[in-house]
Formats: C-alpha cells, sequence, structure tokens
C-alpha cells in the first residue's frame, strides 16, 4: 500500500507539487555556470566567538570566557577568535573569504531575524535567496533547490526540494523497482513507458487549453515539464552511494548533559553530487542548536567546530567532485548573542551578526567590511568606501548583502524583480 500510494502521488499534479520534484529537460545537465550553498546556522550564532571576535572591556561584563586566556589571531587579513575550531579553518579559507560584521536583523525574535537574514526582509513575502537562483539558473533541473531545513520561503519562484531520505529519491527515480529488492519489478519497461506517454499527452492537452489564467498556465507548464526527461533524476540517483557509505549522523553530549545531533557532512554530500550530475543548482544547509541560552561556550564550542567541519567537508567533497571552482557559499545566522552572561553562563538573543562569503579566486576576498566597536554595536559604514562613516555612513541592515549579492551574482530575472530593494543603498562588498 506504501508503494502503490506514492505511484499515485507521483501522477497526480498535487502530489507532485507537493514533492518538489520535477524532472529536467534536456539541456539542463548542460548548465556550468555557478552553484550556490547557503549553510544557515539556526538559533542564534556567536560572531564575537567566530568572524568578529572581542576581548573583554575592563569596568564591562565579561562578554567572553576564551578572551580571559587567548588573544585576537589573524589569518590573511581576516580577524578570529581563538575558540571552538576556527583557528584551522579561518588558515584554510582566509584566501577564499568575505566577512561582513555589524549587520543589523533589528530584531532578537528567531523568527524575524531568520526571514530578515535569509530573504533580505524583516516581514514574511520575499523569498530565500536561494529560491531566486533556482528560478534564475536551475528553472529546468529536477530538484533545482535543495532543502535540508530552516528559511525555505520560494516567493512563488521556484520549488524547493526537502530532501531527507535518500532512498526515497531512489524510489521517484526509479518508480517501476522495488524499494526493497532492487530485482523485483513493479511492471515492465514497455508498461511504464506507456505510462509516461500518457502522462505526457495528458500534460500537453491541458497546457494548449484556451481562457487559461496566467497563473494555471503556469502550474502547467511545470506539470508538462515534469514527464520531459527521466534520466537527470535517474543519474542523481544512481551518483548517490548506498547507506553504510553516505556521511552519518552525529552526536554529541555536552559536559553539561546536552545532546546535539548533526547530519551536515550528509547534507553537503548530497548537494555536491546533486551538483556533479547537473540536478540542482542551490542549496540550504541547516545547523540548529546555536539558541545558547545556558552553558553557552561548551555548546557553541561544540556547534561552531561542527559548522566549520561540515564547510570545510562541503569544499573538500566540491573539489573531489569538480565543482569547487563554480561554487559561492554563504554562511549566516539569525542574529548574535549578548555581549554578557546570563546567570546560566549562557548569552541571550542581540541583534548584530555577521555574513561570510566564500568564493575561490576572486579580488574581493581575504578582507573584512563593516565594524562593531568592543561592546559588539554596529558602526555606520560609507557604501562606496565600506570605511567607518559616522557622517555619511549607515548601519547595514540584511537587504544591504542580499540587495549586493543579487547584482555580483546577476540574479536580475523577472521573479527577483518582484521583489526588490527600494531605497536601499548599493553596498560595493564585491568591487
Amino acid at each position: 500500500m506504501r508503494r502503490r500510494t506514492m505511484l499515485k502521488g507521483l501522477v497526480s499534479t498535487a502530489g507532485f507539487v507537493a514533492a518538489g520534484f520535477r524532472l529536467p529537460l534536456a539541456q539542463a545537465v548542460d548548465y556550468r555556470g555557478k552553484l550556490f550553498v547557503f549553510v544557515q546556522a539556526d538559533g542564534g550564532w556567536d560572531p564575537t566567538s567566530f568572524c568578529d571576535p572581542k576581548t573583554n572591556t575592563p569596568g564591562e561584563p565579561v562578554i567572553n570566557h576564551w578572551a580571559e586566556r587567548n588573544e585576537i589571531e589573524e589569518a590573511g587579513n581576516i580577524l578570529y577568535a581563538q575558540f571552538a575550531n576556527n583557528a584551522a579553518f579561518f588558515e584554510k579559507y582566509h584566501d577564499r573569504m568575505l566577512v561582513i560584521n555589524g549587520v543589523d536583523a533589528q530584531t532578537n525574535s528567531h523568527t524575524v531575524g531568520v526571514v530578515h537574514n535569509w530573504s533580505g526582509r524583516n516581514s514574511e513575502g520575499y523569498p530565500a535567496m536561494t529560491a531566486l537562483l533556482a528560478a534564475r539558473f536551475g528553472s529546468d533541473m529536477p530538484v533545482a533547490y535543495l532543502s535540508f531545513g530552516g528559511y525555505s520561503d520560494t516567493g512563488g519562484v521556484a520549488r524547493y526540494t526537502r530532501l531527507n531520505n535518500a532512498s526515497l529519491l531512489r524510489n521517484i527515480a526509479r518508480p517501476t523497482v522495488s524499494e526493497y529488492d532492487a530485482e523485483r519489478r513493479h511492471m515492465d519497461d514497455a508498461d511504464w513507458t506507456a505510462v509516461r506517454r500518457r502522462l505526457a499527452l495528458d500534460a500537453e492537452r491541458r497546457t494548449v487549453e484556451p481562457n487559461v489564467l496566467p497563473g494555471d498556465a503556469f502550474n502547467r507548464r511545470l506539470y508538462q515539464t515534469a514527464f520531459a526527461s527521466t534520466e537527470g533524476l535517474t543519474a542523481y540517483a544512481d551518483a548517490i552511494p548506498p547507506e553504510d557509505e553516505l556521511e552519518q549522523w552525529i552526536e554529541h553530549e555536552t559536559p553539561r548533559g546536552n545532546m546535539f545531533w548533526s547530519d551536515l557532512r550528509r547534507q553537503a554530500q548530497l548537494t555536491m553530487l546533486a551538483f556533479k550530475t547537473g540536478v540542482a543548482v542551490s542549496a540550504d544547509l541547516f545547523l540548529g542548536g546555536f539558541d545558547t541560552h545556558a552553558t553557552h561556550d561548551p555548546d557553541h564550542e561544540w556547534l561552531l567546530s561542527n559548522l566549520t567541519d561540515g564547510v570545510d567537508y562541503l569544499w573538500d567533497y566540491a573539489e573531489q567532485h569538480g565543482v569547487a571552482d563554480r561554487m559561492v557559499v554563504v554562511i549566516g545566522s539569525d542574529f548574535g548573542r549578548t555581549n554578557f552572561y546570563n546567570s546560566q553562563d549562557g548569552k541571550d538573543h542581540w541583534p548584530i551578526g555577521s555574513y561570510v562569503i566564500m568564493e575561490k579566486n576572486q579580488p574581493w576576498t581575504n578582507r573584512v567590511v563593516g565594524e562593531t566597536d568592543g561592546l559588539h554595536f554596529a558602526q555606520r559604514i560609507n557604501p562606496r568606501t565600506l570605511k567607518r562613516d559616522d557622517t555619511n555612513g549607515t548601519i547595514i541592515y540584511p537587504k544591504h548583502v542580499h540587495k549586493a549579492l543579487r547584482r555580483y551574482l546577476g540574479n536580475n530575472s523577472s521573479g527577483a524583480r518582484r521583489f526588490p530593494f527600494n531605497n536601499t543603498e548599493d553596498f560595493a562588498f564585491f568591487g
């Protein structure tokens, strides 16, 4: 019954759209442009223990315990905190890294912070940058936008695929084969070919019907292209290793007894294989747990180490599969954490955060833009000079980062123009 239900969903327009899958047109695999990964450190990370390091100020509450025994370090032109596994990460990647500090999320609310940092707008309605990039560069790919969690609003410009179970993807790519026994066939090739032919004819009939509203016409086009080709999705399914060869979940218990889980490496692995086989162009990777209201240091130490380990694995796996030179990686969070510890040795919500943007062989890397003072208050920055300017500068907001990224990445599609950043300064983050 489970198998029959899944097949029924595949031949239903509503079921297909809900699953987030659309089979590719022939030219999708030929895409050779940039590939995009957004890594969401969910819960509100602490930039003062990462890429905007702060030591303790005499007469003020302690901002960081690590600063009681260590100094701020520098890799290339980028300062970092001597905490967690930061040293290895920044020493290895500073030359492909732009750090944007002092970004004001204008909120202490997780909901607003997530929406603001990943859409550029502090209220609902704007899509994630990942969705806009998928619509611009991967509209004919079967799973153009992969989401492993976090903010994934599409604004109607694209569809995302929530990929948490590789075996189910294999079933969708090969619906004639048993989920549990590869030697068992549900139908022979001739029958499956007949089913697909009938679906394609039905899709064609629907798209040429007169007097169809634009929204319905768009959805019917998606239905039609869903059955254009199965080769791309099958190639992706074939590229995914068996379960015992996939990167496994990591479980960690801190000295205080807090439990954390992460499959960030597996997310990176599945994303790179999707990029390699030409079925996706963008992905949201997700690591939760950063809301460290108690026992901040031991929890954040493991979380930041796992985050940098996952991003390191992402780059190494991308090199292994020949896509690293095309990849853009953006790392961020809801907001930051307070510039003092609470009574439980934790840190609460603080609106000032950071982004880290990574790409190989670019003139704008090995740089830090934006500034905060010793207590992690954001300072005004001149959009043209990128220097502190208390008179003519402005606080950096997520909209400034999103607008600059859109321009740099060539995301000027009709979908992006539906969600403009009007009356927003143009920051020259990328030159």
